[in-house]
């Protein structure tokens, strides 16, 4: 995979994770009343009692990924990317699972919504762990034009220190 495709990634796994990061960190108890708004919900207030705690933990935590994708989009490594994607799927595996378990405590349009906005940051993380075609090094996947540092080449005669040759010397 590319870089440029690598960085679009990014930055949708970064722009899912600022928005669900700061709502939950800067209004703990609006997540849980409301979160995702836009007519579903609420998906986390139907999991027990408001715990302020665990809430600021989650948002800080998708600030964190936020955080590391950043880095990573700006970085443009190839290992930078592959560690976001791991980080992305070790969280992203055990939350879908743990919310595909509990549908049933949904209303039938949260139900099917839950579980395919929780898809996407998982399938959206797993081409960013595969390692490019070619560059096991963790180099850039497409480097930056990069300065000659050889000296300029020369259009004069290069000088000699040793004498010229006799005619005799050359003949022989």
């Amino acid at each position: 995979m590319n870089t440029r495709f690598r960085r679009i990634i990014l930055w949708v796994l970064n722009a899912i994770g600022a928005v669900v990061g700061a709502w939950a960190l800067l209004a703990p108890r609006s997540f849980f009343d409301r979160f995702p708004g836009a007519g579903f919900g609420p998906w986390v207030g139907v999991d027990g009692p408001f715990n302020e705690h665990l809430i600021r933990d989650v948002g800080a935590l998708y600030l964190a990924l936020v955080g590391a994708g950043v880095v990573a989009a700006l970085s443009r490594r190839a290992d930078a990317s592959i560690a976001v994607g791991v980080a992305w799927l070790v969280f992203s595996v055990p939350h879908f699972a743990y919310h595909l378990a509990h549908l049933p405590d949904l209303a039938p349009l949260d139900a099917v919504g839950q579980p395919i906005s929780l898809a996407l940051s998982l399938v959206l993380s797993l081409p960013l762990v595969v390692p490019p075609r070619g560059n096991g090094s963790g180099a850039p996947e497409t480097p930056e034009p990069a300065a000659s540092t050889a000296p300029a080449a020369s259009t004069a005669p290069a000088a000699s220190t040793e004498p010229a040759a006799s005619t005799e010397e050359t003949t022989r």
